[in-house]
Protein backbone atom coordinates (compact mmCIF):
# COMPACT_ATOMS: atom_id res chain seq x y z
CA UNK A 1 0.00 0.00 0.00
CA UNK A 2 1.22 3.53 -0.70
CA UNK A 3 1.08 4.87 2.89
CA UNK A 4 4.55 4.10 4.22
CA UNK A 5 4.67 6.10 7.47
CA UNK A 6 2.91 8.75 9.53
CA UNK A 7 3.94 11.31 12.09
CA UNK A 8 1.94 13.40 14.54
CA UNK A 9 3.06 16.88 15.63
CA UNK A 10 1.35 19.80 17.37
CA UNK A 11 0.88 23.19 15.76
CA UNK A 12 1.36 26.00 18.30
CA UNK A 13 2.55 29.23 16.63
CA UNK A 14 5.25 29.48 19.29
CA UNK A 15 7.09 26.62 17.58
CA UNK A 16 8.40 29.33 15.25
CA UNK A 17 11.29 30.87 17.25
CA UNK A 18 10.75 34.37 15.84
CA UNK A 19 7.23 34.32 17.23
CA UNK A 20 8.31 33.01 20.62
CA UNK A 21 10.98 35.66 21.03
CA UNK A 22 12.78 35.46 24.36
CA UNK A 23 10.60 32.47 25.32
CA UNK A 24 11.82 30.41 22.34
CA UNK A 25 14.16 28.22 24.47
CA UNK A 26 11.16 27.05 26.52
CA UNK A 27 10.01 25.00 23.53
CA UNK A 28 13.43 23.86 22.30
CA UNK A 29 12.67 20.27 23.35
CA UNK A 30 9.34 20.29 21.51
CA UNK A 31 10.97 21.79 18.42
CA UNK A 32 13.69 19.14 18.51
CA UNK A 33 11.14 16.35 18.90
CA UNK A 34 9.10 17.64 15.97
CA UNK A 35 12.21 17.95 13.79
CA UNK A 36 13.17 14.39 14.68
CA UNK A 37 9.69 13.10 13.84
CA UNK A 38 9.77 14.77 10.42
CA UNK A 39 13.28 13.39 9.77
CA UNK A 40 12.07 9.90 10.67
CA UNK A 41 9.09 10.34 8.37
CA UNK A 42 11.42 11.23 5.50
CA UNK A 43 13.67 8.27 6.31
CA UNK A 44 10.79 5.94 5.38
CA UNK A 45 11.46 6.81 1.75
CA UNK A 46 8.24 8.53 0.66
CA UNK A 47 7.81 10.11 -2.75
CA UNK A 48 5.29 12.68 -1.52
CA UNK A 49 4.32 14.15 1.85
CA UNK A 50 0.66 14.67 2.69
CA UNK A 51 -0.08 17.22 5.43
CA UNK A 52 -3.33 16.94 7.35
CA UNK A 53 -4.71 19.30 9.99
CA UNK A 54 -7.91 20.86 11.26
CA UNK A 55 -9.41 23.90 9.57
CA UNK A 56 -12.72 25.71 9.10
CA UNK A 57 -13.82 23.13 6.54
CA UNK A 58 -12.75 19.93 4.84
CA UNK A 59 -10.88 20.71 1.63
CA UNK A 60 -7.81 19.94 -0.42
CA UNK A 61 -5.30 22.76 -0.74
CA UNK A 62 -3.21 23.64 -3.78
CA UNK A 63 0.48 22.86 -3.86
CA UNK A 64 1.23 26.57 -4.31
CA UNK A 65 -0.96 27.70 -1.40
CA UNK A 66 0.57 29.32 1.65
CA UNK A 67 -0.32 30.34 5.17
CA UNK A 68 0.38 33.54 7.04
CA UNK A 69 1.91 34.18 10.44
CA UNK A 70 0.68 37.78 10.44
CA UNK A 71 -2.20 37.06 12.85
CA UNK A 72 0.43 36.06 15.41
CA UNK A 73 2.68 39.07 14.97
CA UNK A 74 5.17 37.94 12.32
CA UNK A 75 4.93 39.32 8.78
CA UNK A 76 5.77 36.11 6.98
CA UNK A 77 4.12 33.72 4.57
CA UNK A 78 4.83 29.99 4.80
CA UNK A 79 4.58 28.14 1.50
CA UNK A 80 3.29 24.60 1.24
CA UNK A 81 5.57 23.67 -1.67
CA UNK A 82 5.56 25.39 -5.05
CA UNK A 83 5.83 29.14 -5.55
CA UNK A 84 3.70 30.53 -8.38
CA UNK A 85 0.92 33.00 -9.00
CA UNK A 86 -1.83 30.39 -8.65
CA UNK A 87 -1.26 29.99 -4.92
CA UNK A 88 -3.58 31.55 -2.37
CA UNK A 89 -3.28 32.48 1.29
CA UNK A 90 -5.55 29.63 2.33
CA UNK A 91 -3.72 27.36 4.77
CA UNK A 92 -5.18 27.18 8.28
CA UNK A 93 -2.84 27.44 11.27
CA UNK A 94 -2.38 23.67 11.54
CA UNK A 95 -1.13 23.36 7.96
CA UNK A 96 0.88 26.58 8.15
CA UNK A 97 2.91 25.21 11.05
CA UNK A 98 3.08 21.81 9.37
CA UNK A 99 4.46 23.39 6.21
CA UNK A 100 6.96 25.32 8.33
CA UNK A 101 8.17 22.07 9.90
CA UNK A 102 8.54 20.31 6.55
CA UNK A 103 10.27 23.30 4.95
CA UNK A 104 12.60 23.43 7.95
CA UNK A 105 13.75 19.90 7.13
CA UNK A 106 15.14 21.03 3.78
CA UNK A 107 13.40 18.29 1.80
CA UNK A 108 12.51 18.91 -1.84
CA UNK A 109 9.77 16.26 -1.90
CA UNK A 110 6.36 17.26 -3.29
CA UNK A 111 3.77 18.25 -0.71
CA UNK A 112 -0.01 17.91 -0.70
CA UNK A 113 -2.33 19.15 2.02
CA UNK A 114 -5.85 18.51 3.30
CA UNK A 115 -7.71 20.27 6.07
CA UNK A 116 -10.48 18.48 7.94
CA UNK A 117 -13.30 20.45 9.52
CA UNK A 118 -12.59 20.81 13.22
CA UNK A 119 -16.17 19.76 13.96
CA UNK A 120 -16.23 16.83 11.53
CA UNK A 121 -18.04 13.77 12.84
CA UNK A 122 -16.06 10.62 13.56
CA UNK A 123 -17.53 8.98 10.46
CA UNK A 124 -16.61 11.96 8.27
CA UNK A 125 -13.04 12.05 9.55
CA UNK A 126 -12.51 8.31 9.15
CA UNK A 127 -14.03 8.39 5.66
CA UNK A 128 -11.63 11.15 4.63
CA UNK A 129 -8.72 9.09 5.92
CA UNK A 130 -9.87 6.08 3.91
CA UNK A 131 -9.65 8.06 0.66
CA UNK A 132 -6.69 10.27 1.52
CA UNK A 133 -4.04 8.06 -0.07
CA UNK A 134 -5.62 6.09 -2.95
CA UNK A 135 -4.13 2.87 -4.26
CA UNK A 136 -1.69 3.38 -7.09
CA UNK A 137 -0.43 6.74 -5.83
CA UNK A 138 3.29 7.29 -5.10
CA UNK A 139 4.67 6.23 -1.72
CA UNK A 140 3.17 8.69 0.75
CA UNK A 141 4.11 9.85 4.22
CA UNK A 142 1.39 11.50 6.31
CA UNK A 143 2.15 14.39 8.66
CA UNK A 144 -0.79 14.94 11.01
CA UNK A 145 -1.02 18.20 12.94
CA UNK A 146 -3.06 18.48 16.12
CA UNK A 147 -2.97 19.71 19.72
CA UNK A 148 -4.43 18.03 22.77
CA UNK A 149 -6.56 19.61 25.48
CA UNK A 150 -6.12 23.27 26.35
CA UNK A 151 -7.41 22.84 29.91
CA UNK A 152 -4.35 21.70 31.84
CA UNK A 153 -4.24 24.13 34.75
CA UNK A 154 -5.67 27.45 35.86
CA UNK A 155 -3.43 29.40 33.45
CA UNK A 156 -4.43 27.26 30.45
CA UNK A 157 -6.39 28.89 27.60
CA UNK A 158 -9.47 26.88 28.61
CA UNK A 159 -8.76 27.08 32.35
CA UNK A 160 -8.53 23.90 34.43
CA UNK A 161 -10.74 20.92 33.65
CA UNK A 162 -10.17 17.80 35.76
CA UNK A 163 -11.05 15.59 32.78
CA UNK A 164 -8.24 16.92 30.62
CA UNK A 165 -5.33 14.92 32.01
CA UNK A 166 -7.05 11.56 31.59
CA UNK A 167 -8.12 12.51 28.06
CA UNK A 168 -4.56 13.42 27.10
CA UNK A 169 -3.15 10.28 28.67
CA UNK A 170 -5.53 8.28 26.53
CA UNK A 171 -4.35 10.04 23.39
CA UNK A 172 -0.71 9.52 24.36
CA UNK A 173 -1.30 5.81 24.91
CA UNK A 174 -3.08 5.50 21.56
CA UNK A 175 -0.29 7.28 19.70
CA UNK A 176 2.40 5.23 21.44
CA UNK A 177 0.63 2.00 20.52
CA UNK A 178 -0.50 2.95 16.98
CA UNK A 179 -4.01 2.25 18.25
CA UNK A 180 -6.37 3.43 15.50
CA UNK A 181 -9.39 2.05 17.37
CA UNK A 182 -8.66 4.25 20.38
CA UNK A 183 -8.34 7.35 18.19
CA UNK A 184 -11.64 6.57 16.49
CA UNK A 185 -13.19 6.29 19.93
CA UNK A 186 -12.41 9.89 20.94
CA UNK A 187 -15.64 11.68 21.83
CA UNK A 188 -16.20 14.82 19.69
CA UNK A 189 -18.31 16.48 22.40
CA UNK A 190 -15.78 15.95 25.19
CA UNK A 191 -12.96 16.92 22.82
CA UNK A 192 -14.68 20.23 22.05
CA UNK A 193 -15.32 20.92 25.74
CA UNK A 194 -11.61 20.38 26.43
CA UNK A 195 -10.67 22.59 23.46
CA UNK A 196 -8.81 19.76 21.72
CA UNK A 197 -7.59 20.90 18.29
CA UNK A 198 -6.39 17.53 17.04
CA UNK A 199 -9.36 15.17 17.48
CA UNK A 200 -10.64 15.20 13.90
CA UNK A 201 -7.16 15.02 12.38
CA UNK A 202 -6.21 12.03 14.57
CA UNK A 203 -9.36 10.25 13.45
CA UNK A 204 -8.42 10.89 9.81
CA UNK A 205 -5.10 9.21 10.64
CA UNK A 206 -7.03 6.23 12.02
CA UNK A 207 -9.02 5.97 8.81
CA UNK A 208 -5.91 6.23 6.64
CA UNK A 209 -4.09 3.50 8.54
CA UNK A 210 -7.12 1.22 8.47
CA UNK A 211 -7.39 1.68 4.71
CA UNK A 212 -3.67 1.06 4.22
CA UNK A 213 -3.91 -2.24 6.09
CA UNK A 214 -1.10 -4.19 7.66
CA UNK A 215 0.41 -3.94 11.13
CA UNK A 216 1.76 -0.68 12.52
CA UNK A 217 3.93 0.25 15.46
CA UNK A 218 3.98 3.59 17.23
CA UNK A 219 6.52 5.54 19.23
CA UNK A 220 5.77 8.60 21.34
CA UNK A 221 8.56 11.16 21.21
CA UNK A 222 7.01 13.96 23.27
CA UNK A 223 4.05 14.34 25.64
CA UNK A 224 3.92 17.43 27.82
CA UNK A 225 1.60 20.36 28.48
CA UNK A 226 3.56 23.62 28.46
CA UNK A 227 1.34 26.67 28.87
CA UNK A 228 -1.54 24.37 29.82
CA UNK A 229 -1.92 22.82 26.34
CA UNK A 230 -1.09 19.16 25.68
CA UNK A 231 1.33 18.53 22.82
CA UNK A 232 2.19 15.15 21.34
CA UNK A 233 4.88 14.06 18.89
CA UNK A 234 4.72 10.52 17.57
CA UNK A 235 5.74 8.32 14.65
CA UNK A 236 3.79 5.40 13.19
CA UNK A 237 5.59 2.93 10.95
CA UNK A 238 4.81 -0.36 9.28
CA UNK A 239 5.96 -3.47 11.09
Amino acid sequence: MPLVAAAVCPHPPLLVPELAGAAAPELDDLRAAADAAVARLLAAGPEVIVLLGAGPGTERHGTADHGSLRPFGLDRFVRLWRVNCSGVDGLPLSLTIGAWLVNRSGTELPRLAWSVAADATVAEAVALGATLVPDGDPRCALLVLGDGSACRGVTAPGYHDPRAEAYDEGVATALAGADADALRGLDPVLSAELRVAGRAAWQVLAGAVDAAGGDWRGELGYHRAPYGVAYFVANWERV
